[in-house]
């Protein structure tokens, strides 16, 4: 897989999960660089501007560090109503997370920010809507088991096992996992960085 582009894409993030989805679309970071930024929403702050906040403070901090570079960051909200399900610290706040989704609507909101090395920055945020059926306690007990709540906001992985408990989803389900796809290509794009996607195109 080759890039073609006037200078290097850093992503600003651990997450395994985001990186893959760069990936997927034909874009290899020249490095991955996590943001270290405190996550706390604040004060009566809405999910929406949380995850815009976050995905902003997280470029900006990588990108004052690599101003040659086109950086793109990213947060994850999991909200129900107005209420933030963060990343489960525990077991307990896990099963509590879990129980509270069972049979209910709620609301995965996506931030991405990318800056350029020009100084420019752009910011979308994104909402898909999930719907999840309703959870015994086997079920919920059997998820947990498997870890893959660690680390998850709101406790859940949507490209795991989880994903039998979707009943409906409307929106970008690639924001789900981690990243808009769509509109993180779109943001690279309109700041004219450029990748190979002849990979993609040849995919059955």
């Amino acid at each position: 897989m080759s890039n073609r582009h006037r200078s290097a894409l850093i992503l600003a993030s651990a997450s395994p999960r985001r990186l893959d989805l760069l990936r997927q679309i034909g874009i290899e970071p020249a490095g991955v660089r996590p943001a270290g930024v405190d996550e706390t929403p604040r004060a009566r702050e809405l999910p929406r501007d949380v995850a815009a906040r976050l995905a902003q403070a997280k470029a900006q901090l990588i990108a004052d560090q690599n101003p040659d570079s086109f950086i793109v960051g990213a947060d994850t909200v999991v909200a129900c109503g107005r209420r933030i399900l963060g990343k489960a610290e525990t077991l307990d706040e896990a099963r509590a997370f879990l129980k509270l989704l069972s049979g209910r609507r709620h609301t995965v909101i996506g931030g991405v920010c990318v800056c350029t090395p020009d100084g420019r920055s752009g910011t979308r945020v994104v909402e898909t809507t999930v719907t999840f059926k309703r959870l015994t306690s086997s079920e919920i007990d059997a998820y947990l088991a498997t870890d893959e709540w660690q680390g998850k906001a709101g406790a859940y992985a949507i490209q795991g096992r989880a994903a039998l408990f979707v009943k409906f989803l409307r929106g970008s389900y690639s924001n789900v996992v981690g990243l808009p796809l769509f509109e993180t290509a779109a943001l690279l794009r309109g700041y004219g960085f450029q990748w190979d996607q002849s990979d993609d195109a040849s995919r059955d």
